[in-house]
């Protein structure tokens, strides 16, 4: 399955070059992995989100410049692998067939009291695996 958030290509999220400015990219991946958390899992499993987590590394690939802002752009999400404390997710920025980007950030799921590092719960792993496409 895989969650699409549509994100606004705000026109002072250009740079001097002309095109949106590559940590922009980031912030939209995020924007996206929020609503996801908050929409999606609470809508599936009528509670809180699966919101205490933090991300541990991202990196970006930049495919092709985006000129424009007052624009929206799909950002695909869906999870690459899970584990113990930790998930891949990853992110697709695009529009009309044309991919700008492609994301993917490890997140590690954190207790709010601690401040550290917990295991998932059974829920959490099934709302993810969901999410898992299928790898070709």
């Amino acid at each position: 399955m895989k969650y699409i958030s549509k994100q606004f290509v705000r026109w002072d999220d250009l740079d001097a070059f002309g095109h949106v400015n590559n940590a922009i990219y980031l912030t939209y991946a995020q924007e996206a992995r929020f609503l996801w958390a908050t929409e999606e899992y609470s809508a599936a499993m009528r509670e809180s989100s699966l919101i205490e987590m933090v991300v541990a590394r991202a990196e970006v690939d930049f495919i092709s410049p985006i000129y424009d802002g007052g624009r929206f752009v799909d950002v695909i999400v869906t999870i690459d692998s899970i584990g113990n404390s930790s998930f891949k997710m990853l992110f697709e920025i695009s529009d009309k067939g044309t991919v700008f980007a492609k994301v993917a950030t490890v997140q590690v799921a954190v207790a709010l009291d601690t401040k550290k590092s917990r295991p998932l719960t059974a829920k959490e792993r099934e709302f993810l695996e969901r999410y898992i496409e299928a790898k070709s």
